[in-house]
């Protein structure tokens, strides 16, 4: 008798209601790609993250035994009727990959342990076994930089000021500063003229106030503690600040550091982490720092010269792993490469690794923007992998702005019709064609015909910004002017250079320039729109001046928390292994106000009732209070007006985030802005906004450099220059210069052929 076979059923959601999700519900079709579109802020994430991901993940941690939940990340349930016929999925998102310094792509990758282990098999002369081969082990890091590959000096002649004394603050950090204890502990030894300058002692003094470690203090000033004993200045910092990471370190002590330490490559190991014993194990005259060091298409050319009939198994995982990484457009990078140094692109891209080989199916695959940081060549092979994912029988599910991704859905889901209150809407779903005719903001911008290239007057007047002999990553030599006054956007392949002369070079020789980078807004659960803009504080003052009330009791962190939240606005209950259930505070009715701060009103509102107000509405309610309008009036530019003042900055979505520090620097007035990829996150509506606001900019004389990949803002720019040909070792050239127009018909140009195609459509 055959079996009967259950049909492929649908994801379906009822009822969603996550975030600005307004009651939203929809059949998701399953062994199927599907796009999920609309503007930044539209739903996208709230319904396909916070729903669909939490709810799949949160039901397959429930399988686990209580011990074992009770370890995991705990998903809270999402706000929907009901969830039906869930695959078990794998979200591989945008977060950076973070770990420490010791976090590499080999070990991100899993492809550092198994070269361990192919060294420990045949490398030649044995040394031992594969764990001793990691920069993490104690038999196998270089005992002078611990593993690390650099090592932090003291340049002694930033850290003191010789022509002054003790007295008036000779030591120039600020733990050593004038009246602090370890001031007090040279100032009070008894061993120096603390009225003398520096530049005035002897030999014997200065090599005592620097050197001296353990030493007993005969003759001591009062206020010298009776027990101690005498640490130089240079043991005493290295003890502090450069043999361990420091717990926590101040704001002050922070900008101190980077003021008076070099970081440099160990002189023991040459940067390779390793101890000279690990280094001696060679395999075809390599060591495994050697194999780290190599580009990923390298390293696949040297693996595959290995012949050896007993390791065929881990030569044969090594290569998988490797061909893998090329095959996504990772080939530039190397297993040595720190995970912190990785764009949001590229630590996506090497999260995908892990699951491109698996035989896994009926696995729900979720990615958030997986074209973020790929040049309009890579995209095409980013298609490939999501439609090789789908035929394997697994569900695909893609938020995504990029048109060419989108083209290659066989389903695809419109949120909107617009952001925030005014979003959380199916407005589409269907297939691309019917896409293409809807009446929605996606299926206009997807139909409208691309504008002309426009040659508009640039502004000549002052001197361009000449950078040359550059030498930095893959950048050797490189020479190139920027135009002042103008839009220039630095285009290329990943791994290309574009961040290093961009984002590395271009400040260094500009240190005015006001960069705006993908780097997390930072903050506190409690951080919001109005405290990272500025006018909370505004605010707050304006509502103390008019009450004669503190400007602490306007505050959910202060005098003016609620006690049942704590100023969260809600109360969490732990079930241990059970989800933790968030409500609302009934003691605040989930303002985190208490009742004193909310019954004081200023200006026909108290503070909950302002911090609710829409950043549009806010900027007319306070339009006679310059110093909270003009901000405002900043987010709403940036096209960010539907957002509440009170809306915690980490239910932002990436966009929305990458706009806000737009908008929060436009208030520098600056003469140079140097943004790396602005358009991550955007829908095509939003992108036409973010090129107003540069506009804006020149129109005013400032100079914008932006790093990007985004066709339209290509086509948009007075001025490109772009880095290649290839990544890597292949790139770090200029290979053009000019105009768009220019860049069309010029064969040395990577993307002018997709720049023509674009412009055809």
């Amino acid at each position: 008798m055959n079996p009967v076979r259950t049909p492929c059923l649908d994801i379906e959601i009822f009822g969603a209601r996550n975030n600005n999700l307004h009651d939203v519900t929809l059949k998701v079709p399953k062994r199927c790609i599907t796009v999920f579109t609309g503007v930044s802020g539209s739903g996208k994430s709230s319904l396909v993250f916070d729903t669909i991901a939490a709810e799949s993940q949160r039901q397959f941690n429930e399988s686990q035994s209580a011990f074992v939940r009770h370890r995991l990340q705990h998903y809270g349930q999402p706000q929907a009727d009901a969830l039906r016929n869930l695959p078990a999925s794998i979200v591989v998102d945008q977060k950076p990959l973070g770990g420490s310094s010791r976090s590499t792509v080999g070990t991100a990758t899993d492809i550092q342990p198994l070269l361990r282990l192919l060294f420990s098999r045949i490398g030649r002369p044995f040394v031992g076994y594969s764990n001793v081969f990691s920069f993490n082990h104690p038999h196998g890091m270089c005992l002078t930089c611990q593993g690390l590959g650099r090592v932090d000096e003291l340049d002694l002649d930033l850290l003191f000021d010789r022509s002054k004394s003790l007295n008036q603050g000779a030591i120039q950090f600020p733990t050593f500063a004038r009246g602090t204890f370890r001031w007090k502990r040279y100032v009070y030894s008894g061993l120096f003229d603390c009225d003398k300058p520096l530049a005035d002692y002897s030999q014997d003094e200065w090599r005592t106030l620097l050197y001296a470690d353990d030493l007993a203090v005969t003759s001591p000033e009062p206020g010298w503690p009776s027990s101690a004993r005498y640490q130089g200045v240079v043991p005493r910092f290295k003890r502090a600040y450069l043999d361990h990471e420091p717990a926590r370190l101040t704001q002050a002590e922070r900008k101190g550091l980077a003021r008076v330490i070099t970081r440099q490559r160990c002189p023991a190991c040459d940067g390779t982490r390793l101890n000279p014993g690990i280094l001696s194990c060679r395999i075809n005259g390599n060591s495994i720092a050697d194999c780290s060091a190599l580009e990923v298409s390298d390293l696949l050319a040297f693996i595959r010269t290995i012949q050896e009939e007993t390791v065929m198994t881990v030569l044969s995982a090594i290569v998988e792993r490797l061909e893998q990484m090329r095959a996504i457009g990772l080939g530039y990078l190397s297993l040595g490469r720190e995970t912190t140094s990785l764009s949001g692109g590229e630590s996506q891209r090497v999260k995908m690794v892990r699951h491109l080989g698996s035989s896994l199916t009926d696995i729900a695959y979720i990615f958030d923007e997986p074209s973020v940081g790929l040049h309009p060549r890579d995209v095409d092979q980013l298609n490939g992998l999501l439609r090789s994912l789908r035929d394997k029988g697994n569900t695909v599910l893609v938020v995504e702005h990029d048109p060419d991704v989108i083209a290659i859905a066989d389903h695809v889901v419109d949120m909107g019709p617009r952001a925030g209150k005014d979003g959380g809407q199916l407005v589409y779903q269907g297939d691309v064609a019917g896409l293409r005719q809807a009446d929605t903001l996606t299926g206009r911008y997807l139909r409208r015909p691309v504008a002309p290239l426009a040659e508009r007057e640039r502004c000549t007047a002052t001197p361009p910004i000449t950078l040359q002999g550059l030498f930095l990553h893959n950048l050797h030599d490189v020479s190139v002017c920027i135009p002042t006054g103008v839009l220039t956007v630095v285009t290329g392949v990943a791994g290309s250079g574009k961040s290093t002369l961009v984002n590395c070079l271009l400040p260094r020789h500009c240190p005015h320039a006001i960069l705006v980078d993908q780097k997390s807004l930072g903050g506190t659960r409690r951080s919001s729109v109005a405290s990272y803009i500025g006018v909370l504080d505004e605010i707050r003052a304006g509502f103390a001046q008019d009450s004669g009330q503190p400007a602490s009791l306007f505050s959910s962190n202060g005098q003016g928390a609620c006690p049942g939240c704590k100023g969260l606005g809600t109360v969490q209950t732990d079930l241990a292994f059970m989800d933790s259930v968030e409500t609302p505070c009934d003691a605040c009715s989930a303002t985190g106000f208490n009742q004193a701060a909310r019954s004081v009103t200023w200006m026909g509102c108290n503070i909950s009732q302002v911090l609710a107000l829409s950043v549009d509405t806010a900027k007319e309610h306070f339009k006679c209070c310059e110093n909270i309008s003009e901000p405002l009036s900043r987010l709403s530019r940036a096209g960010l007006g539907y957002l509440c003042l009170g809306q915690r900055l980490s239910t932002l979505s990436g966009g929305e985030r990458q706009r806000v520090k737009l908008a929060s620097k436009l208030v520098d007035e600056g003469s140079l802005y140097v943004l790396d990829e602005p358009t991550s996150g955007l829908h095509m509506s939003d992108v036409d906004q973010l090129l107003g606001i540069l506009d804006d900019l020149t129109q005013r004389g400032a100079t914008v450099v932006v790093v990007e990949h985004n066709l339209d803002v290509i086509a948009h720019a007075d001025w490109l220059i772009e880095m290649g040909p290839g990544a890597g070792k292949q790139g770090g050239n200029i290979i053009f210069e000019g105009v768009p127009a220019a860049m069309i018909r010029s064969a040395e140009s990577v993307t002018g052929p997709f720049l023509r195609r674009h412009l055809a459509a």
